[in-house]
């Protein structure tokens, strides 16, 4: 992908940085969904929808549209996690990293928050693992990885929304921190019209290791949803977004029909507060399962789980 410019911390604010990170998501978005339209696949027919779909989509209008957040409102557990499990499976790093990422993922599942440390060196660690290498080479490693780690963990409930929105002729686009590439991949397995998601500077097709802007989180994912707005012609009061963080409020707060899926509790008690719809698939108030890959080591999983945990009580 053609990179827009590097601008450091020191260069421009925070909130310049937001609107780039933005911008530059959805231009590529938009790019991406172009190139592959002739190429969309069709939604897995045993994926049934098991939830009821919302009543608000009107049928035909063109100038709504659907927002979704990925990481544990479409799919259980962190997208970049997952591929970086498939990146460690070849060879593309060494075991210290692969339990980095592991501990990630115990707190992001266990405390149920995204952690801006955490999301950041995350962010790093995947940005140096990718630096070097083709665009082209990430994109087909992905589909690999969405096959062996992603696709049984789409929430059935939430993908049924989004098909709610795509039979009332809307367009619905995920919107997330996870690398545009993985986004774009996800969101055509789905059947969904595109993705917003963080654009890493490639130059000739080579990932350069730095980012457009910043990592698409927090105002950033409001600012891509107002930018591809424009472009689109939708009427944001008449469209939809849905998330499970309250690091997603300003994308929630931007949209007439928010809804907070599997969410926090700072976003229940804000979406409860101001009457946003809820809803939750999870089967208990925390998910269950840890996916920690066996790669990892016991002492990486039990390490990794202990620490999550006491931080998780100490903080409550």
């Amino acid at each position: 992908m053609a990179a827009l410019g590097w601008l450091t911390p020191r260069r421009r604010s925070a909130t310049a940085r937001s609107v780039l990170a933005g911008e530059a998501a959805a231009e590529a978005g938009l790019k991406s969904t172009q190139e592959s339209l002739n190429s969309l696949d069709a939604l897995d027919s045993s994926a049934t929808p098991t939830d009821e779909t919302p009543a608000f989509p009107v049928v035909g209008d063109v100038r709504a549209a659907a927002f979704f957040d990925l990481d544990n409102t479409v799919m259980q557990g962190a997208a970049l996690f997952h591929f970086g499990r498939g990146l460690y499976k070849r060879k593309f790093f060494q075991r210290r990293e692969l339990a980095r990422f592991a501990w990630q993922q115990a707190w992001f599942r266990l405390a149920g928050v995204e952690d801006p440390e955490h999301m950041q060196d995350a962010r790093d660690s995947a940005l140096s693992i990718v630096k070097g290498h083709r665009v082209s080479e990430l994109m087909s490693i992905g589909e690999e990885i969405y096959d062996e780690y992603m696709a049984d963990r789409i929430w059935p409930g939430t993908r049924a929304l989004a098909q709610a929105h795509l039979d009332a002729g809307q367009q619905v686009w995920l919107v997330t921190a996870a690398p545009v590439e993985t986004a774009t991949i996800i969101a055509r397995r789905l059947g969904l019209t595109g993705a917003l998601g963080t654009v890493a500077e490639s130059i000739d097709g080579v990932y350069t290791g730095k980012l457009v802007g910043e990592p698409l989180h927090g105002p950033a994912k409001a600012e891509a949803v107002r930018a591809l707005a424009a472009t689109e012609g939708f009427d944001l009061d008449r469209c939809a977004a849905y998330s499970d963080s309250h690091n997603d409020i300003p994308m929630l707060s931007l949209v007439g029909h928010p809804y907070a899926i599997n969410p926090d509790s700072k976003l229940r008690k804000h979406a409860r507060g101001l009457e946003w719809r809820l809803r939750d698939y999870r089967t208990g108030r925390k998910a269950a399962k840890v996916g920690i890959p066996a790669a990892a080591g016991v002492g990486a999983l039990a390490g990794g789980t202990v620490a999550a945990v006491a931080l998780h009580r100490r903080r409550r």
